[in-house]
């Protein structure tokens, strides 16, 4: 067969027009990604459906049918879908989104990765009731990254995303478009969770302070999913959204994977990896190659390496199509390392329920951050680990962790919003905060947050106090934000 080049130039106007008239139908329709046609002779299992992408108008937030990939059952939903529709911006936009609750409860969606105002951050202060609206106008102000979206409403967090509240939210831009990553169908979002689903097929849930583990997995709301690919470089675009259960990620036959980028984009330069541990709400953005003598001729399966569960597999088509692909430059868009913090403050993640000894309370500001300095946090797991630790309002970088691993891992580098504090970790980030408001600290596992193991705090024009514990202070100055 003959060799395309398929690039992201020629794919992005004709996938997102026809993601939004997927949206736009009304009623959830399996996806096709892999490049079109059926996987190999003898596959089982079902299709790995993709969601539809939306830019602007309405989520309703709503309990529905779904369709988990040859089975039909319920879940909560964002317009139908499981996950909810992925939403592509550029910089420079303004994302409008109105959210409907269909709920019987309260809930708020917090963007989760994305720097925006208090106002439109979705945090439980601004949760909203059955039957209202929320219109929230996202201005989009940072680099391409992978991010996604979930209910935040205090004490029913965890609920709620357990029961199918998620979804994607992609940042595309000029930088990375010059790179000419795969794109159209050799881009595939895999938003990896774990559920509990009953006899009727809805989606259950049944968690504790200790946290929520799902007795099956699901990628992209598919159970037993399986990807048809071509003889082609695939890029994988990776989030944990479960509520608690860390995924140990490699393909079965032990081959590399390519890491281009994290939480805030894409890294300094690539890493090559056999072995991705993927902490709650972090996300890893990866190629892998199937060209040549890589190309499976047997399924090829995702594993996660802790459960023995099978997340996806690549599956051989009877004719694949070659794709060429000129490979990734020498080096990766820079990322400019913070520097010089003026002050450490200290945060121990206490038990389940507690941040500092003290358990979350929506009226209280338990410190104040002055915008524009850079800060030295310290991190300490004080037992039921894991904590997932997640910063609202900034993206930052992980410098040190002593104890425990007693290390960085390739997938912790370049801007994070969120990274893995294991037993008798302590984990050190430099932080820098540019858009004044109420922000939180919070453990994203779900069942710890819901808990009482999250604060509040504000970010003030050139105020700080020091009700954080540990703090102490320094003289140096800081440097730039998002290289």
């Amino acid at each position: 067969m003959g060799t395309l080049m398929i690039n992201r130039r020629t794919v992005l106007h004709a996938g997102l027009v026809g993601g939004l008239l997927a949206a736009a139908g009304g009623t959830p329709a399996l996806g096709k990604p892999g490049g079109g046609g059926g996987g190999g002779a003898g596959t089982t299992g079902n299709l790995l459906q993709t969601p539809p992408v939306l830019t602007d108008g309405t989520l309703r937030a709503a309990r529905t049918s779904i369709n988990l990939g040859g089975r039909t059952g319920s879940a909560l939903t964002y317009n139908g879908f499981l996950p909810g529709p992925t939403i592509v911006a550029r910089p420079g936009e303004t994302r409008t989104l109105t959210v409907t609750n269909a709920l019987d409860e309260p809930t708020t969606v917090h963007w989760h990765g994305l720097v925006v105002p208090t106002a439109v951050d979705g945090q439980p202060h601004e949760a909203f009731g059955p039957g209202a609206s929320f219109t929230y106008a996202l201005p989009v102000q940072q680099r391409a990254s992978l991010n996604f979206y979930h209910p935040h409403p205090h004490a029913r967090t965890a609920a709620q995303v357990a029961l199918g509240l998620q979804g994607a939210f992609i940042i595309r831009d000029a930088e990375e478009d010059r790179l000419n990553l795969p794109a159209g169908a050799y881009e595939v979002p895999l938003v990896l969770r774990d559920a509990n689903v009953d006899k009727a097929g809805a989606l259950t849930y049944n968690g504790r302070a200790s946290g929520f583990l799902g007795s099956v997995p699901l990628v992209n709301g598919t159970l037993d999913p399986y990807l048809p690919v071509d003889k082609a470089v695939y890029r994988l675009r990776v989030v944990n959204a479960a509520n608690s259960r860390v995924f140990r990620i490699a393909f079965a036959d032990g081959r590399d994977m390519t890491l281009i980028g994290t939480d805030g984009g894409l890294l300094g330069s690539a890493v090559r990896l056999n072995e991705i541990t993927l902490g709650n709400a972090e996300r890893m953005d990866l190629l892998v190659d199937l060209r040549g003598s890589d190309y499976p001729t047997q399924p090829l399966s995702l594993l996660d390496l802790d459960s023995g569960w099978t997340l996806l597999r690549l599956t051989p088509k009877p004719q694949p199509v070659s794709v060429a692909f000129a490979g990734l430059p020498s080096t990766l868009p820079a990322v400019t390392p913070l520097s010089s913090p003026v002050r450490s403050r200290t945060f121990s993640f206490d038990g389940m329920t507690a941040i500092n000894g003290v358990r979350y309370d929506m009226r209280t500001i338990a410190f104040q951050v002055p915008r524009g300095q850079v800060e030295r946090w310290t991190f300490v797991a004080n037992g039921n680990p894991p904590h997932p630790v997640h910063i609202h309002g900034a993206s930052f970088q992980l410098v040190e962790r002593r104890g425990g691993r007693g290390r960085l891992y390739a997938w912790e580098g370049g801007w994070k919003d969120s990274f893995l504090l294991l037993d008798k970790e302590s984990v050190d980030i430099l932080i820098r905060f540019d858009i004044p408001g109420r922000y939180l600290i919070h453990c994203h596992k779900l069942e710890h947050e819901d808990a009482g193991m999250m604060l509040n705090f504000e970010v003030t024009e050139g105020v700080s106090s020091t009700m954080a514990s540990g703090v102490t202070g320094a003289q140096d100055q800081h440097a730039s934000h998002h290289g």
